[in-house]
């Protein structure tokens, strides 16, 4: 073995790098391995990061050509430059994962490019892109390898014509027709960035709603923005292949329990309908660690596998397979590898959805209250009513909070509206607190801001909303 390190990771996304910087700050001699030449992992490289960027430039984009006239700034000479947008994306990609790199220098973890595989207790191999492998011992592995996109029986990935988020995210030019397979949120961020560029977007979904796990009243008004915004919904309905014609592609559809076949012209088609661990080829085997059917890795909680000093996070167990919850997965396992008490509340991960507007929401939804049986109370409060909203010109949307009957506990906090991304940050302090509805209500927010609609919605759960 060329060296032995008290901890090896075994993945350089975003659980495995938070992991490996919280190790290094601990005192423990530490290696991180990462396949691609850049670490990051799926959300800095072709997720998370890239995406946002497209979003932000195409919403300028957009707003250039339907919104600056009514606020007095006139435009002329508009046309869009992809090239460029696509460079400033590759530009921020670059910086970020650069920052990663001097991080991993700066808290003394040493970084492997290649392949990680477990190959015995405490042994992990690595082997380069040239096919050249080596041994480290380790006092620890851990898992932190990701996930990776899910794809239909049948239907070949090309990432040119027939692209998973990757190629969505590095198109050469704007699809006239875009056929959006998945109605989720890599698949509503992809089609609204096109969409606004100028792609006819088509969004297929096997569901009768879009956003799967967001609260039903959030679902069904953010389809009536997203159709508003020309995005077209084909709900209820299964994609059976997609023809690879010279000039086009023929997707074919049919009712999602079965019935008339359809078929949909595409110049591009995503196919976004969720993703999987990445766990396959680790050598799990080797030491005995199971995997379920949809390849997560079996936990005894904590963490740890069923084999000492093994440990897994992120998106390769069980939880929301979120950039987040890997980050504090990562931070939790470092400081239980070093004796320290680490934790993680998957209760109150939150999640956003970073279209125009934005959605977010923590805690629970009302179907799932309902169905535990819990009394609830519940306050909204629109958009159209916040005074920054209105002088924005951005009144999209809706805070509502649930709080528990009787002891007034906020349970779920359920947003629609610009920058809810940000404003979701308050709630999960709260939440972790056990705040009450009434704590929110009474504490003040300045005015005027977008925040000032949670602390309407809280004044709602008890009737005593003050604005419009």
């Amino acid at each position: 073995m060329s060296e032995v390190y008290d901890v090896v990771i075994i993945g350089g996304g975003p659980g495995g790098y938070n992991c490996a910087i919280r190790c290094g700050q601990l005192g423990l001699k530490t290696a991180i391995i990462e396949m691609r030449s850049t670490l990051g992992g799926t959300c800095l490289n072709v997720g998370c990061i890239p995406s946002k960027a497209l979003l932000h430039a195409s919403e300028y984009y957009a707003a250039a050509q339907n919104e600056f006239a009514d606020m007095g700034i006139e435009v002329s000479g508009l046309k869009l430059n992809l090239e460029k947008m696509m460079a400033q994306k590759a530009d921020a990609v670059k910086g970020l994962t650069e920052g990663v790199k001097f991080l991993m220098k700066k808290n003394k973890v040493t970084h492997y490019e290649g392949k990680g595989k477990i190959v015995g207790k405490g042994e992990v191999e690595v082997t380069d892109s040239e096919g050249k492998a080596q041994k480290l011992g380790a006092k620890n592995i851990v898992i932190a390898t990701g996930s990776e996109p899910t794809t239909l029986p049948g239907i070949e990935i090309d990432e040119e014509r027939v692209v998973t988020n990757t190629g969505a995210l590095s198109l050469k030019e704007v699809p006239k027709k875009l056929v959006l397979i998945g109605a989720g949120v890599i698949g509503l961020e992809m089609g609204s960035v096109w969409s606004r560029l100028g792609s006819e977007v088509t969004v297929v979904e096997y569901l009768d709603h879009i956003m799967p796990g967001a609260d039903a009243e959030i679902s069904k008004q953010a389809q009536k923005i997203f159709k508003g915004q020309g995005l077209d919904f084909k709900l209820s309905t299964k994609v059976t292949g997609i023809e690879k014609l010279k000039t086009k592609l023929k997707v074919n559809v049919e009712p999602a329990q079965g019935g008339e076949t359809e078929a949909l012209d595409a110049d591009v088609v995503i196919v976004a309908i969720g993703r999987k661990p990445y766990t396959e080829g680790l050598g799990l085997e080797t030491v005995g660690i199971g995997t379920d059917k949809r390849g997560i890795i079996e936990t005894t909680g904590h963490f740890k596998t069923i084999v000492e000093g093994i440990w897994a996070i992120g998106d390769c167990v069980a939880g929301p397979m979120l950039a987040h919850k890997a980050e504090d997965d990562g931070a939790a396992v470092a400081e239980l590898i070093a004796g320290k008490a680490g934790h993680v509340n998957y209760d109150l991960v939150p999640s956003v959805v970073y279209t125009s507007p934005e959605i977010a929401w923590v805690g629970k939804t009302e179907k799932q209250l309902k169905d535990a049986g819990i009394k609830y109370k519940t306050g909204k409060f629109p958009f159209m009513a916040n005074s920054r909203a209105r002088t924005n010109h951005q009144t999209d949307g809706f805070v509502k909070i649930l709080a528990d009957a009787t002891t007034d506990e906020v349970l779920g906090v359920h947003m629609m509206g610009i920058g809810v991304g940000e404003m979701i940050g308050e709630i999960c302090v709260a939440m972790e607190f056990k705040a009450a509805s009434e704590d929110i209500a009474r504490t003040c927010h300045a005015h005027p801001t977008l925040s000032e609609a949670i602390r309407q919605a809280a004044m709602g759960v008890e009737g005593w909303t003050m604005q419009m």
